[in-house]
């Protein structure tokens, strides 16, 4: 009998619980990005804990080039051959990404443009300062740099900018070449 009992309340409020931390999306609206200008696609992501609504992560739209990086430096800095450039529909600056000649990805470099808080958040999304490894170049610029199950990643923010560039290399310091030579050709 008190194991019937205990079943009765103890099964209600199980239940409760699974309803409570289950979300199911479909009845919420569609969010936008945010910022003047995004590196993220039509999706994002809000932090309501640090009040920033988060632009998505960027998606090729296009074929290139990148209109900030050479595809022979991108070569050259991460070490693989570049058969293919494509670039997303961000403004100001697009994503751009870079292919290998099997056409996997090898580099995707992402520009924000907007508010000090949403690209501190962006950085720390990508490398959070807490797990990663400091990343200070170029001068002034702040962020983390660490590797990857997939390669590495090296993001720094500088007041309503941030640039968070992926690698298929282990080796952060590609990744972050390529993050400064992105910096100094945007003259940000």
């Amino acid at each position: 009998m008190n194991r019937a009992i205990a079943t009765a309340v103890s099964l209600p409020v199980l239940l409760a619980a699974l309803v409570a931390c289950s979300s199911d999306t479909a009845d919420q609206p569609p969010t936008g990005t945010a910022g003047t200008s995004t590196a993220g696609a039509d999706t994002s992501s809000s932090l309501p804990d640090k009040g920033v609504h988060m632009p998505g992560a960027p998606k090729p739209a296009a074929d290139g080039p990148c209109p900030y990086l050479d595809t022979e430096f991108v070569m050259d800095a991460n070490g693989q051959h570049v058969t293919g450039v494509k670039v997303s529909a961000d403004k100001p600056h697009p994503a751009c990404f870079f292919y290998r000649p099997d056409g996997s990805l090898q580099v995707t470099v992402q520009v924000y443009v907007g508010d000090a808080k949403t690209a501190r958040a962006i950085v720390d999304r990508a490398a959070p300062v807490k797990t990663s490894n400091p990343a200070t170049a170029p001068d002034g610029w702040n962020g983390g740099a660490m590797p990857t199950p997939d390669g590495s990643i090296y993001a720094v923010a500088k007041g309503g900018n941030a640039v968070v560039t992926t690698s298929n290399q282990k080796q952060t310091i590609k990744a972050k070449r390529i993050t400064v030579q992105a910096i100094e050709s945007l003259g940000l």
